[in-house]
């Protein structure tokens, strides 16, 4: 029963995320992207699972963080970390970058879980 709640909860955060997507330079790939994580999680919720798909869907979201994780490098090496949560500079191209990489690191690790609990 945990696993289902988690699974609602994973639910609602992706379908919020998904839907926050819609003010991005390119909202269609991450409405795409973060409503897949949203229905495989509902799915889980009604007791169906699809392990392989879960582990596909992980590792293509893990090869895809990897083109963002040189801005994610660069604003770590900033001294303000906080203007990852401000607007979009264009001069700054490492915020959307860092944001796309946690974003697609979250889905990612949201996406291992349900294959964890789908293998048992």
């Amino acid at each position: 029963m945990i696993k289902r709640i988690i699974s609602f909860i994973l639910f609602l955060v992706f379908a919020v995320f998904a839907y926050v997507q819609i003010n991005d330079p390119d909202p269609v790939l991450w409405i795409i992207c973060y409503s897949i994580v949203a229905v495989i999680c509902l799915v889980r919720v009604f007791n169906y699972s699809w392990k392989y798909i879960n582990l596909s869907i992980h590792i293509i979201l893990v090869i895809a963080s990897f083109f963002f994780i040189g801005g994610a490098w660069e604003w770590l090496m900033t001294d303000n970390k906080s203007e990852i949560f401000g607007e979009m500079v264009y001069e700054k191209s490492y915020i959307e970058e860092t944001r796309e990489f946690l974003g697609l690191t979250i889905a990612a690790i949201a996406m291992y879980y349900q294959y964890r609990i789908a293998r048992n």
